[in-house]
């Protein structure tokens, strides 16, 4: 499942992270490369361990936690820590898919990447190219979102970011591992979250309370918690 969450942020939290941004220091965005990736990766990153990708990373996270949206489609166990990264001057990233499991730096912990993010920080107007290109089922589908909008697809899927070859793309990226592995049963249960929501809105409640009662024992049956 493939799906644009709006306005992760808010105009005022937008101009704060790009206020911080635009004042940060980039470095090599192969970093935080596998070996394959590092080969098509050209583009630059905030240092994972500065005071500006931790405080704007903080900041994402709340907002995540108050999204019905993300939390419906995501049904988050753990999300990486926010990055950030920027194209500019041609820079893109070639064809690649994520790593199964990324390592939070500095801790123990690691990360089954399920889902990818990306956050965008950058509205359409301010950067020609830049598009984030996922092959899914239905093709390759080729995103380019309003700044504090969001997109979230499987960490399985292959994807690329065209060259940029105006202005800057800046955006904030992570994974997220789910409580339910499969991307097909975390969309039968979304699907299911969102017709039971419909149910309630036509004020038939009543018919709502046994729909809510297969979602919650099918998490209980998928769930990996």
């Amino acid at each position: 499942m493939l799906m644009a969450i709006p306005d992760v942020l808010d105009a005022q939290q937008v101009k704060h992270a790009r206020s911080v941004l635009d004042k940060a220091e980039w470095v090599d965005g192969r970093v935080t490369a596998g070996r394959q990736s590092a080969l098509a990766k050209d583009n630059l990153q905030l240092s994972e361990s500065s005071a500006a990708a931790h405080d704007l990373g903080e900041m994402i996270l709340a907002a995540l936690e108050q999204n019905a949206l993300f939390i419906s489609a995501a049904l988050p166990s753990r999300v990486f820590p926010p990055l950030f990264n920027r194209y500019a001057g041609g820079q893109s990233f070639g064809t690649h898919v994520d790593n199964a499991i990324r390592q939070v730096t500095g801790t123990p912990h690691r990360v089954r990447t399920d889902l990818s993010a990306t956050l965008f920080l950058s509205d359409p107007d301010e950067y020609d190219g830049g598009e984030l290109v996922v092959e899914d089922v239905y093709g390759a589908q080729r995103v380019k979102l309003p700044a504090g909008h969001m997109i979230l697809y499987p960490s399985t899927s292959l994807h690329h970011v065209t060259p940029v070859t105006r202005g800057a793309r800046v955006a904030s990226f992570f994974w997220v591992q789910s409580m339910i592995r499969e991307d097909s049963e975390r969309t039968l249960l979304f699907d299911l979250d969102m017709a039971i929501q419909q149910v309630q809105s036509s004020g038939a409640g009543h018919v709502a309370v046994p729909l809510t009662g297969v979602y919650h024992n099918l998490l209980r049956r998928w769930a990996d918690v």
